[in-house]
């Protein structure tokens, strides 16, 4: 958030910034969030408001389970029906942004491109940040010995391997293997790395944040302090629903800039936005997340096991 207070990144937007309406402020930000989570389920399915929609799919996660065998049943086969279809569509997703990058260069030139250096260089300069100053802070708050053996070891030979494959998931068997040779316990590890591929997207949640704040200094809508702040909260909760596999943060970019009244047709060239630097974001983004999930396993081992905290750093 603050990268992107100090050094702000326009988008190349086609909906004129008078067309928008902004709220004024924290306090309209937080009427307008309330009021999408209480509004009409039809309705929220009608004008993509992903926030009620996502309300109404908790409530009704919690309600279905006290449904019976064949309830569920359904539900998870509609579920995997649906990711399915999702998966499909994600598929064909480089068609469609080439589409929108042709369209673009032949209205704006090859410059256009070079403008979206200063986007990427705020999104790696954050997460840099965070995998080398942040989660070290919190490693040593957890263990109180130097953490950058143990930082730059998760780093090594879990990151990289992440950076490749983009995907949380695809780097479980990875991480395992890592928390093996760190002699860890099994029984943590083996719960801790897959929920942690699913839940901890701490690189999710800096592109959500940084993407929406890109798009709304590019449509001049101003953003006091709070309603940033905020905009990092809603981020991070909605990080821990992204999904294990290449580009599944950017599809909860419209959610983030449902709080700034952005169009969702505007938000979604936020998103073909993200494809187009894909390629170095989400490899570096990726790589944050799974090798933090072996990084803050380990240290959670080692808070309770000193003699292990002493062979894993030694080693």
């Amino acid at each position: 958030m603050l990268f992107s207070f100090l050094f702000p990144s326009t988008l190349h937007l086609t909906t004129a910034a008078d067309s928008i309406t902004p709220p004024s402020g924290i306090v309209e930000v937080l009427r307008g969030l309330l009021m999408s989570m209480v509004s009409n389920p039809i309705d929220a399915l009608l004008n993509a408001n992903y926030i009620g929609i996502l309300v109404w799919a908790v409530g009704l996660g919690f309600a279905l389970r006290h449904g019976n065998d064949t309830t569920k049943n359904l539900i998870n086969d509609v579920s995997h029906a649906v990711t399915f279809i999702v998966k499909v569509v994600i598929r064909f997703a480089p068609l469609g942004i080439f589409g929108l990058v042709s369209s673009t260069l032949a209205t704006t030139g090859f410059e256009t491109l070079w403008g979206y250096a200063q986007l990427l260089l705020v999104l790696v300069g954050c997460m840099l940040l965070v995998a080398l100053v942040i989660n070290p802070l919190l490693v040593f708050w957890k263990i109180r010995r130097n953490p950058y053996p143990l930082v730059l070891t998760c780093l090594r030979e879990s990151g990289v391997y992440a950076f490749f494959t983009r995907s949380s998931a695809a780097n479980i068997p990875v991480n395992m293997a890592l928390c093996e040779k760190l002699n860890l316990d099994r029984d943590t590890y083996s719960v801790s790395i897959p929920l942690g591929a699913t839940i901890n997207m701490a690189g999710a949640a800096i592109t959500i944040t940084v993407l929406t704040l890109a798009a709304v200094h590019t449509l001049n809508i101003p953003v006091d302090l709070p309603t940033a702040l905020l905009l990092s909260v809603v981020a991070s909760l909605c990080a821990c629903g992204a999904s294990g596999v290449a580009g599944g943060s950017l599809l909860l970019i419209p959610l983030a800039c449902n709080m700034f009244g952005i169009p969702n047709d505007v938000a979604m060239q936020v998103v073909a936005v993200g494809f187009i630097i894909g390629v170095l974001q989400d490899s570096c983004e990726t790589a944050l997340n799974s090798s933090t999930d072996a990084l803050f396993t380990a240290a959670a081992c080692m808070a309770e096991d000193d003699q292990l905290a002493k062979n894993a750093l030694r080693g």
